[in-house]
């Protein structure tokens, strides 16, 4: 079930209850407060690598993101209904939360409990799409495993670039500057679980050359380290 209608206006309701005006948040991010205006009301998607910064500057998970585990509130908009208990032993694949973000990226949030050590993803990778939409290396707290189920994904991780194909599997500490880009013709589809990042302080530094924030102001939401620390508290 995709909940991208629904990202704006929790985005929105987390921002208003801290006090957050629109311009210091674009700020903050560094893009336009017309950009967070737009993302708000539904009318653009955000990037991973935004979506990421967005929630770690207000402070939310992706559970509350995704409405499993909204804070109540008269404003708040209406949670997301699962079939499956809220922290289900078995979460059927229909039931699996849905992130679509603007850069071609899938996130489908797999089943894991209450305050547990890892964040299960399975992830999709459109062709063109990267995990980053202004193509900078992020960074962000804990250890990063991820399996590459079909299609060819390419890692850049520091200085070196490495070519992932169907049953190649890779595991390193996220704090190490990092992208993935999919320069192939056919979708790359894995499975993604970032162990530790929630027993981590989320503040990462920006890593040598890139920068933690958002995209610039023509583009919406941009990097996977956006969401992830939307998933939490992300």
């Amino acid at each position: 079930m995709t909940v991208e209608n629904n990202i704006g206006a929790r985005l929105r309701e987390a921002r208003q209850r801290q006090g957050l005006s629109l311009r210091s948040v674009a700020l903050e991010l560094g893009v336009s407060a017309s950009l967070i205006s737009q993302v708000e009301t539904g009318k653009t998607q955000p990037s991973v690598s935004t979506l990421y910064a967005l929630v770690n500057h207000l402070g939310i998970s992706i559970d509350d993101l995704l409405g499993v585990s909204a804070r109540p509130s008269d404003d708040a908009p209406e949670p997301l209904v699962l079939r499956a208990p809220v922290v289900p032993t078995i979460q059927r694949a229909v039931d699996n939360p849905v992130l679509e973000m603007e850069n071609g990226v899938r996130w489908e949030r797999l089943a894991i409990g209450d305050d547990g050590p890892a964040d299960g993803l399975l992830v999709t990778y459109d062709p063109g799409a990267t995990s980053s939409v202004e193509g900078k290396l992020m960074r962000h707290a804990g250890i990063e495993y991820a399996y590459l189920i079909e299609g060819e994904l390419t890692l850049q991780l520091d200085f070196d670039t490495y070519l992932l194909g169907p049953g190649d599997s890779v595991h390193f500490d996220s704090v190490r500057p990092h992208l993935y880009s999919n320069h192939g013709d056919k979708p790359a589809r894995g499975v993604w679980f970032v162990v530790g990042r929630r027993q981590q302080n989320l503040a990462m530094p920006d890593a040598p050359g890139a920068e933690a924030g958002a995209p610039d102001a023509a583009t919406p939401l941009g990097s996977a380290v956006d969401v992830l620390r939307a998933m939490d508290h992300l």
